[in-house]
């Protein structure tokens, strides 16, 4: 008798500890965090975190990493299979498409939103605006002081992002026309840091992402841009961008390896749903609904 009251008691410990043992596994996957990553454009990061930020709050078992680099680092991140999602504020280069390939990969592109580069200068700076070509020639270094376009007689200060950045190429494809920097131009290495020499630098001129460009509205001048001669000149703005009225202005990509899916997909979900499309607007950004 006492040998099986003993081997009961054994029997309802051992049961009991795996009834424990299920349960704090069941717990832990309740709390485990579905952890993803995000890298690439620095015009994007500030929104990207806005995104992931709000979408953290509604799913506190979510697990966001958002960091920049450029947008070619951002893909070829995507390449390395070191990200789960690009951000990107160009489009995704043939050569890049056929390494993807290569490697077994299928490069997945979703426009989130858009976005008008903005040209700043020093607030100090009389010009108030240009024509896309007069910024081209300023770039490519057929204009090198201001007086040549109706300014003072100073030496143009010119400052470009580094040739990693989305924004260093659309600017070279759809404002230089496809022609070399001047090799005077200056290679920032964020955002930040031409606003900054810009606020510094009475005479120095650079391209920021336009929800930059309006944070930083009391340091720079935002300048007017006219498409060509005879246009008229157009503020970079959110409904000047939407009514293509403004000139200077590009979709913003995710890129991920095939269809996203579990928190990915949630997370792409939530930037395209009417939620997602107003944290756009509240940061400076154009929707694309």
């Amino acid at each position: 008798m006492l040998k099986k009251l003993v081997t009961l008691s054994l029997s309802l410990v051992i049961a009991s500890m795996i009834i424990v043992g299920c349960s704090d596994k069941n717990n832990t996957e309740k709390v485990a965090p579905k952890y993803i990553t995000i890298k690439g454009s620095d015009t994007m990061v500030h929104l990207a975190s806005a995104w992931a930020e709000s979408f953290m709050k509604s799913h506190p078992d979510a697990d966001i990493s958002v960091t920049g680099g450029g947008s070619g680092t951002g893909i070829a991140a995507i390449l390395n299979g070191t990200t789960d999602i690009c951000i990107a504020s160009r489009s995704i280069k043939a050569r890049e498409v056929t390494l993807a390939k290569e490697k077994g990969l299928s490069p997945n592109e979703i426009v989130t939103s858009r976005d008008g580069i903005a040209v700043v200068v020093n607030p100090e700076n009389p010009i108030s605006e240009l024509t896309i070509e007069q910024i081209g020639k300023i770039y490519t270094g057929v204009y090198t002081n201001w007086k040549e376009l109706g300014g003072p007689d100073h030496e143009i200060v010119i400052l470009s992002r580094e040739s990693s950045s989305g924004t260093f190429v659309f600017f070279q494809e759809h404002v230089m026309k496809k022609k070399d920097y001047s090799p005077n131009a200056m290679l920032m290495p964020s955002t930040s840091a031409i606003i900054q020499s810009v606020t510094q630098d009475m005479w120095a001129i650079g391209y920021v992402g336009l929800g930059y460009g309006v944070q930083a509205a009391d340091k720079v001048k935002m300048l007017n841009v006219k498409n060509d001669a005879d246009s008229p000149a157009v503020a970079p703005s959110v409904s000047s961008v939407q009514d293509a009225t403004y000139g200077i202005a590009r979709p913003l990509f995710f890129y991920t390896n095939g269809t996203p899916t579990g928190t990915a997909k949630s997370f792409v979900d939530f930037v395209l749903s009417d939620a997602g499309q107003a944290i756009v607007l509240e940061t400076g950004y154009v929707p694309i609904n």
